[in-house]
C-alpha cells in the first residue's frame, strides 16, 4: 500500500527573537527513523521524511532549548525503539510519551519508565486512524498509573465533544496536545473550545499550547494567540509549550520553528509565567531537577 507523503520541515531554523531561560523545554516533538534501522508501521497512515535525534537538536540550540519530550508519533505505531535510541543519547536532556496497546505488559512499561518515558499517547484524529479501543486504552491506563505516568490525548475538536464523559473518568494527568486543534476560525466561543477550558478547571488536565500552525488560518497563526491566552489564564501552572518539530502532515505553511518560539511571548507576555511553563511545568511533570 503506497504511504502519504509529509512535506519535510525547515532544516535552516533562524534566530529567534526572544531569548529562552536555562533548561527551558520543547515539550512536544518527534524524531523519525531513519528508516532503515527504524522502519516506519505497515498501519501508519504516512511516512514522513526521516528526522533524526542530531537534527531535532541542532534545531533546538538554534532556538534555545536545553531540554525536550520526544512524542512517540503513528507512524511507528506501538514501537518505541526510535524514541528509545533518541533519548539514550542523552538521558539528561530527554524524556517520552510512548504509543502503547494491549499487548504491553507491566514489565513493558516498567522497561519504558526505567529508560526515560513518563506518559502514553493515543490518537483520536480521524487522518490518523481515529479513536482507539476505548476497553482497550482503559487497560493501558490501569498498568501505567502505578507508574505514575500520564496520558496524552491527540485530538481534533469534534473529539472533545464526544468523548468528554469518557475522558473525565480518568484522575490521572491528562494533557492535551495542540490546544485540543480547536480551529480559530470558529471563534473562542465554539463549543470543543469551551469544553477545554472546563477540564482545566480540573487540577488534572493539562495542555500544551502548541500547534498554532494546525488551528489558525494562516500565517503568522497570530489568530492562535487568544486560543493559548484563554487557557493560560485558567491554569498557567498546567500548561507546557512545544514546537511540534518535524510538523508532520502539515500540506502548506510549513512553520519556522524560530517563528513558532516567537509566538511564545506574545501568548504568555508575562516574564514569570514563561518561566514557569518552559522550565518549572515540564521538569514538575516529567521529573526533571532545575
Amino acid at each position: 500500500m503506497e504511504k502519504k507523503t509529509c512535506l519535510a520541515p525547515i532544516r535552516n531554523t533562524k534566530i529567534p527573537k526572544y531569548k529562552t531561560m536555562k533548561n527551558a523545554c520543547d515539550a512536544h516533538c518527534h524524531v523519525f527513523g531513519p528508516r532503515e534501522i527504524f522502519p516506519y508501521s505497515q498501519k501508519a497512515s504516512y511516512w514522513p521524511p526521516d528526522t533524526s535525534e542530531e537534527q531535532l537538536r541542532k534545531m533546538h540550540d538554534t532556538i534555545g532549548i536545553q531540554r525536550a519530550v520526544l512524542v512517540q508519533a503513528s507512524c511507528h505505531g506501538t514501537d518505541n525503539s526510535a524514541m528509545l535510541d533518541a533519548i539514550s543519547k542523552n538521558p539528561a536532556r530527554y524524556k517520552g510519551v510512548c504509543i502503547a496497546d494491549g499487548s504491553f505488559t507491566k514489565e513493558d512499561f516498567k522497561y519504558l519508565d526505567d529508560n526515560g518515558v513518563k506518559g502514553v499517547r493515543f490518537n483520536f484524529v480521524q487522518h490518523l486512524g481515529g479513536a482507539p479501543d476505548l476497553i482497550m486504552m482503559e487497560e493501558v491506563i490501569k498498568k501505567v498509573i502505578p507508574l505514575g505516568w500520564h496520558l496524552v490525548i491527540h485530538v481534533n475538536a469534534e473529539d472533545i465533544i464526544t468523548y468528554a464523559d469518557f475522558f473525565e473518568k480518568f484522575d490521572l494527568p491528562i494533557i492535551v496536545d495542540h490546544m485540543g486543534r480547536v480551529p480559530t476560525n470558529k471563534g473562542v466561543e465554539q463549543k470543543a473550545y469551551q469544553i477545554l477550558c472546563e477540564f482545566m478547571k480540573k487540577p488534572n488536565w493539562w495542555v500544551k499550547i502548541s500547534g498554532a500552525e494546525r488551528i489558525a488560518v494562516s500565517p503568522p497563526f497570530y489568530d492562535a494567540i487568544v486560543y493559548a491566552q484563554g487557557l493560560v489564564a485558567i491554569a498557567s501552572d498546567r500548561i507546557l509549550w512545544g514546537t511540534d518539530c518535524p510538523h508532520p502532515n502539515i500540506k502548506e505553511h510549513m512553520p519556522n520553528d524560530a517563528d513558532l518560539l516567537d509566538l511564545f511571548p506574545l501568548m504568555v507576555p508575562d516574564l514569570k509565567l514563561q518561566k514557569q511553563i518552559l522550565v518549572d511545568n515540564p521538569a514538575r511533570l516529567y521529573g526533571w531537577e532545575n
